[in-house]
């Protein structure tokens, strides 16, 4: 035994690092440059002593080689859970829950609808049926735009975070004036993004029985051509975008505050709560490291649903406006079949709002909630599997 060259801790003497060293070291190795690491230690063995047989060599370096190796498979299957949880979260969010997404946006633009959809027992009845008259494509439409949308939704706020002085994250010695340019940043984005989201908007409500088959790039294609003045017709009832912009920003901009607040307040309770249950550092146990990962998960699920709780009547209203004066045709909510023309005649915000109150009611806000109950249930339930599944595997390795 000896002292670590690195530290002040008792080493190995056959590797002059102490184990803590090594340890550390996987963390920012990955398999092939752990190789080409071990590989020099053996070197460094045989250049701090000569041994009369491999024997000897394979009894001194047995125990702590085999202690590293297991230390990298724990570490190779702590990055596979991590990994398989995040894209089983992102994949209930995007794709799994996106029949969710397109019912909950065809109720709350049918004007005509005398169901709301309040509860999820009526959504699934009515999936059903829309997926039984026109196939399953009725319910997945519009899926790539949605991907499309966030793309230039990201590549936008890079750019515009690149060229200007506007932070794109906050440090955590922020201030008044960083938070007040971050926020205009998302705003910025916004507004980049609004004709590309109203084109995607039409894609996920447009109807199976009269759409026609739309290509990956059309989404920026109608964008652009709404931007321009060009491109499929539309009514004179059509909005200019100048009057979309204001709710199309409050929406996004509300949206983002009320998450980022909801997820850092979750992660700290549930860390909080946790944390003398976390295990000590350094260590393998299966359950102290999915438990790793869950609470950003968690506080994530917690913070998107209570934002689209909170902002579901703001939504309702800015997806109204949107989609006025597009000559768009819905599916008929009510019966699963048949099919409705959008004719609204809303002349802004306000008066959307005042529209919706007086003729439909306060519930008109929340109509086809029902479809915010099943997605994020759905991602629960998913969650909870993948978790489970991942316990049992590791424990399987183990």
């Amino acid at each position: 035994m000896g002292l670590c060259r690195f530290c002040n801790e008792y080493s190995l003497s056959w590797t002059k690092h102490c184990l803590k060293h090594h340890l550390n070291i996987l963390k920012y190795l990955d398999s092939a440059f752990f190789l080409v690491y071990l590989l020099r230690e053996v070197i460094l063995v045989l250049q701090v002593k000569s041994y009369s047989s491999l024997e000897g060599l394979l009894h001194l370096c047995g125990a702590p080689l085999m202690l590293l190796a297991s230390a990298v498979v724990t570490d190779q299957l702590n990055r596979f859970a991590g990994f398989g949880i995040g894209l089983a979260s992102l994949f209930t969010e995007n794709v799994l829950a996106h029949p969710c997404i397109v019912l909950r946006r065809q109720c709350q633009v049918n004007y005509h609808a005398r169901n709301y959809h309040l509860t999820p027992f009526t959504i699934v009845n009515i999936m059903y049926s829309i997926n039984k008259t026109q196939g399953p494509r009725a319910l997945w439409k519009g899926m790539g735009s949605t991907f499309i949308v966030q793309g230039i939704t990201l590549g936008t706020e890079g750019i515009i975070s690149e060229f200007t002085p506007l932070p794109r994250e906050l440090s955590h010695k922020w201030n008044l004036k960083q938070i007040g340019g971050h926020l205009l940043l998302k705003g910025l984005t916004h507004v980049v993004a609004m004709p590309f989201y109203s084109a995607s908007l039409i894609e996920t409500v447009q109807s199976e029985i009269i759409r026609d088959n739309p290509g990956i790039l059309d989404c920026v294609k109608e964008g652009i051509g709404r931007v321009v003045g060009m491109g499929v017709p539309h009514s004179k009832r059509l909005l200019p975008l100048m009057v979309l912009t204001f709710p199309t920003v409050l929406h996004g901009v509300l949206h983002y505050v009320i998450s980022s607040i909801i997820q850092k307040l979750v992660l700290y309770v549930l860390k909080r709560g946790n944390s003398h249950n976390l295990p000590p550092e350094g260590s393998t146990s299966i359950q102290g490291m999915l438990d790793a990962y869950f609470p950003e998960l968690i506080a994530s699920f917690a913070a998107s649903l209570c934002a689209d709780v909170m902002l579901y009547p703001l939504e309702t209203v800015l997806h109204r406006l949107h989609i006025q004066g597009t000559r768009t045709i819905i599916d008929n909510t009510d019966l699963g079949y048949e099919v409705l023309p959008i004719n609204t005649q809303y002349e802004g915000m306000r008066d959307c709002i005042n529209t919706i109150r007086r003729e439909e009611g306060m519930l008109g806000f929340y109509k086809g909630f029902g479809a915010v109950v099943v997605q994020y249930t759905l991602h629960v339930a998913v969650l909870q599997l993948t978790k489970i599944i991942y316990s049992t595997l590791l424990q399987n390795v183990s």
